[in-house]
């Protein structure tokens, strides 16, 4: 049985439409999409570049990071959204599907 466990529906249908009212349509191809999350999660990781582990800890609540963690978090989730849709991947199945291989792979101790 398939649970909810990410609808992403609701921001597919405003990605899309965001992408159309731009004409950004002829730009979204998989391989562009990819490209673009690549390069998001390069900038989310630029942030703990030169941190200390205890410093990566605070990123996400220290005043001078906090934001630039929330935009490039946001950033990588829109664009893999954005991906997922463009392939036609049920994000939900695809997560739920892996959380049951990995628990076969990786059994509880």
């Amino acid at each position: 049985m398939t649970q909810m466990l990410l609808d992403t529906k609701l921001l597919e249908n405003v990605l899309q439409e965001f992408a159309d009212a731009r004409n950004w349509q002829q730009f979204h191809s998989p391989k562009n999409l990819a490209m673009a999350l690549t390069g998001e999660v390069g900038e989310l990781v630029e942030i703990f570049q030169w941190r200390s582990e205890e410093e990566s800890w605070q990123v996400a609540q220290a005043p001078e990071t906090a934001e630039h963690v929330r935009q490039e978090l946001a950033d990588v989730a829109l664009y893999l959204i954005r991906l997922a849709s463009v392939l036609n991947v049920d994000l939900n199945a695809a997560i739920q599907d892996k959380l049951i291989m990995n628990a076969k792979k990786y059994p509880p101790l």
